[in-house]
């Protein structure tokens, strides 16, 4: 059993170190990582929260040599990123890491307290066949057309009132 787990975890980082930067470029190539940034704008445009897409070919050796989790590495980027840090707590991180087809959604907890978790699972699990079948687009699109859905349902835009982008809207390719 210890030499299973010795095996796997080998194999896992193997698999991380064999991917860098430019895998994350080949995934989200420059004109799909402007379209996302445009996308991200016109939907901050409906509601008052923050959303930031965090893609990320492999996870670091320190992650990886304890052992970590990318539910770990996503929320460690959420405070990196400074997510949380938006006037009314309802900052929202799409997180995808390429090695493992990992997608985590961490949501401030101004949004997080109105949304079910198993609702944020259900938004996962729809974009996921799409990532693991190498459609970046088409499953980040999805996932940032259904976190806005979640900010315009529960943090809508006011009519003349102040709406100021509180993050950068282009992706982070890590």
């Amino acid at each position: 059993m210890a030499a299973t787990r010795t095996r796997s975890k080998v194999a896992r980082i193997w698999r991380h170190l064999w991917l860098d930067d430019a895998d994350t470029r080949k995934a989200v190539p420059a004109d799909l990582a402007e379209r996302l940034m445009r996308r991200v704008a016109a939907s901050e445009r409906r509601h008052s929260g923050e959303v930031r897409i965090y893609v990320e070919a492999a996870l670091p050796l320190s992650y990886l040599w304890r052992n970590a989790r990318p539910r770990e590495r996503a929320l460690a980027m959420f405070g990196k990123l400074r997510v949380w840090d938006t006037e009314q707590n309802n900052g929202v991180l799409i997180y995808l890491l390429l090695a493992e087809h990992a997608i985590e959604i961490v949501a401030d907890r101004g949004l997080a307290g109105k949304v079910p978790p198993g609702e944020w699972q259900a938004i996962v699990a729809r974009m996921g066949s799409t990532l693991r079948e190498g459609r970046f687009e088409d499953g980040l699109t999805q996932a940032l057309e259904e976190v806005s859905a979640l900010l315009v349902a529960h943090f809508p835009a006011q009519a003349g009132a102040a709406n100021p982008n509180e993050l950068p809207d282009a992706p982070v390719l890590g």
